[in-house]
């Protein structure tokens, strides 16, 4: 049955791809398909050993996805750690990720992997457990606006929005005189990311959000 043969190849090569994903959700939904269509192969044909393996994979990706989505507005497992723009493991971090930090900067020509040129005020980094997946950096431009410089998650976590627990209380923002926050250009594809955590567009493209 030819067809068959198409239902556990494809589920083979998803498994395979899936193991290079960057990106932890994607890797948990393409390993997920492709460990239920082997599944089903192997079932079809009797390979049970392979089956209860299979099995025994798509249950724990269904685990993972459903912890992972439970988890991703949940303060109690993310954390939002302000640190001093000019901080060691700040800079460190940015420099790590350097190239990929750049393609997501708002400011564009903004270098905010230096401290100079950065020229934040603020500086926040969001962890997960004893992990950093994100950093947002926030300059006052000195009439009540804050430009938001860098609002960068690493790959990992890329399918999903750690950043929102910074502009969730919003209070640090308006200690500082603060009364809104602004991002002048949106990266590519961080549209239905600014929408979801508040900001709305405005004039010329920028995205502003109001200060609590």
């Amino acid at each position: 049955m030819p067809w068959w043969e198409v239902i556990g190849w494809t589920g083979s090569v998803l498994v395979v791809v899936s193991l290079m994903q960057a990106r932890v959700w994607r890797f948990r939904v393409m390993n997920l398909v492709g460990a239920v269509l082997a599944t089903a192969y192997n079932a079809v044909f009797g390979i049970w050993a392979f089956a209860a393996m299979n099995g025994a994979i798509a249950v724990i990706d269904l685990y993972w996805l459903w912890r992972l989505r439970r988890e991703r507005s949940d303060a109690n497992v993310y954390a939002v750690v302000e640190v001093a723009p000019d901080d060691a493991y700040l800079r460190h971090v940015l420099a790590v990720h350097a190239d990929d930090v750049a393609r997501h900067r708002t400011v564009p020509g903004d270098d905010v992997a230096g401290r100079d040129a950065t020229g934040a005020e603020l500086a926040f980094l969001v962890v997960r457990g004893d992990e950093t997946v994100g950093v947002v950096l926030v300059r006052d431009r000195g009439d009540g606006s804050g430009v938001v410089v860098l609002d960068w998650v690493t790959p990992r976590f890329r399918d999903f929005t750690p950043g929102e627990f910074v502009y969730r209380d919003s209070d640090v923002f308006a200690a500082h005189g603060l009364h809104r926050l602004v991002v002048p250009t949106a990266p590519p594809g961080a549209v239905p990311y600014l929408e979801r955590v508040g900001f709305r567009r405005a004039e010329d493209d920028a995205w502003e959000r109001a200060v609590a």
